[in-house]
Order: C-alpha cells, then structure tokens, then sequence
C-alpha cells in the first residue's frame, strides 16, 4: 500500500467511528419523539371518547326517564291536574319567548359595540380596560344577573316580573358573549378589505357596512346562536324576574309571567307535591330542553362549516 493510501485510510476510519454514534443517536431521538407522539395522541384520543362518553351518558340517561312521558300530547297540550298530567307547551313558548327577546337586544347592542370597539376606538389604555370588563362580566354568577334584574327592571322601570323583565335581564347575561364573538368574527376580515374600501373613497361607515360586516357575520351569527343556547339554560336570572311555577293560560302580553324549560324542571324536582308522577315530566321537559339546545349548538357548525365552504 503506498503511503498516501494508507495515510487516507487512517483519516476515514476515525470518520466511520464518529458516524456511526451520530445515527445511532439520531436514532434514539426519533424513537423518542415517536413514542411521545403516541403517548400524546393517545392522552387526546382518550380525552375525545372520555367527553362523548359523558355526553352519550348523559343523554341517556336523561333519554331513558323521559321515554314514558314523551308524545306529541306532551309537547302541544297545557298541563292538567297540578302539572302531574299534560304537557309542557306554556314551558316551550315561555323560554322561545324569553330566549328571542334576550338575543333581540343582545345581538344588537353586542355587534354595535364590536363595532365601536375594533373599528372606531383608538387602540389604548381605555380600550383595554373595556375589554376587560367585558369578560369579567362574563365569569359573573348568573344569580348576580338575577339580582341586578330583579333590582334594576322588576323593581326600578317597574316592569314586574315579566317576559320583558326576563329577556332584558337574560340580554345582560349573554351579551359578553355575542360582543367577544362579535369582536374575532369582524378581527379575522383581512384588512386589505378595509384597504381597499377605502381606496375606492367609502367612507368609513360605508367600508363597514359593505365591505366588513358581510364577511363576518357568520361568526356574528355563530356567536348569537351560542349566545341561545345559554340563555334557553338559565334559571336563576328568570327565576327572580320571568318564571312562575304554574299558569293555566298562555302569555298575551310582553308584561305577563311565563313559565319556562329550565325553571320548570327546578320547579317541578324542589317543589313538586307529586314527586312519583312528575318527576318524569321533569326528564321530559329536561329532554326536550337537551335538544333545543343541541339542535342550536349543531346550526352553529353548520353556519360555520358553510362559512369555510365559501371562503
């Protein structure tokens, strides 16, 4: 072997050696990350069917002690006989009532002040300080919420307790929400619509009313029917300014009492002086109240879903 070979062989083993602990390392490290990765996605695969069981657990649950009850009569007739018999009409038209006077006043005054705050404020100290409030005021106990109501439209404005009374209570008590939701559906608008609306000379109400809000309100939207679906649920803000126990007739005005889902099954399990014979027409109204508020909750992916499709 001359020596120029042997001298570049000596120089290459050195470099094998080297090598091979290289990629038997880089090996163990992707063995490593593997076997965390499905560690990992073994943790949030048992935590996805750990919640559907709940939710399936739950539903039947609620399911199988409304099955005796459940019928056409007992979704479209009055009840009978100090509730132990009938339907729970009153009860459904009570929270529709309720649920539409409360998104009315909240959708509009939530968007407007979306508005207000993301397109008009000046970014600043202020600012943040509003927003600050207005998700403490999302974290507030609704029975505070019923208080205020109770205090401010039953007694102040002298509403009574009243379908009025409860939906501007039930407005304060989902408003937080519609304004955040509000708030990420018009910040996720690409500014460049903004830009160039008002390129073209809109003013800046035009910009928002033509090139900004068309493009959010799927979120807007979204945020309401969420925003629904909290507000068909409340008990204790109605409790104190909308709910009766019992009516043996239908609301004629936005001044009457009503009757309400949530508050009724309170009413009928703490109350109740029949407990064997209306303690299923609690896990029917229960029922019933399950799935007006999944079918809200699945008409907002679907908003959304289609919102996607479009974009």
């Amino acid at each position: 072997m001359k020596p120029a070979e042997s001298s570049k062989s000596n120089l290459i083993a050195p470099v094998h050696r080297l090598a091979r602990p290289t990629i038997r390392s880089r090996m163990s490290v992707l063995h490593r990350r593997k076997a965390r990765q499905a560690v990992m996605f073994g943790l949030t695969g048992a935590s996805l069917v750990l919640t559907i069981g709940f939710l399936a657990l739950l539903l039947g649950f609620v399911a199988r002690r409304a099955l005796p009850v459940m019928s056409w009569e007992f979704i479209s007739q009055m009840p009978r006989r100090g509730m132990t018999e009938g339907g729970i009409l009153p009860a459904i038209l009570g929270t529709v009532y309720l649920v539409a006077g409360s998104v009315s006043v909240a959708s509009i005054l939530g968007t407007a002040t979306a508005i207000y705050l993301t397109e008009y404020a000046q970014q600043g100290p202020i600012v943040k300080f509003i927003r600050a409030g207005v998700n403490n005021l999302a974290g507030v106990p609704s029975v505070v919420f019923g208080l205020f109501g109770l205090a401010v439209f039953v007694k102040l404005f002298g509403l009574g307790v009243s379908i009025l009374s409860g939906s501007l209570t039930l407005a304060v008590v989902i408003l937080p929400t519609i304004i955040r939701s509000a708030e990420e559906a018009l910040l996720a608008v690409p500014k460049s619509y903004r830009e160039a609306s008002l390129a073209l000379g809109a003013t800046k109400w035009q910009t928002v009313r033509y090139a900004v809000l068309p493009s959010a309100i799927p979120g807007i939207l979204t945020g309401c029917i969420l925003a629904v679906s909290r507000a068909a649920g409340e008990t204790a803000p109605i409790m104190l300014t909308a709910a009766t126990f019992f009516t043996a007739r239908l609301p004629q005005s936005m001044l009457d009492e009503v009757q309400a889902l949530a508050y009724h099954i309170f009413a009928l399990v703490t109350e109740g002086t029949h407990p064997e014979a209306q303690k299923p027409i609690a896990f029917g109204a229960a029922f019933v109240l399950l799935a007006i508020v999944i079918l809200l909750n699945l008409s907002a992916i679907i908003i959304r879903a289609q919102h996607g499709k479009k974009e």
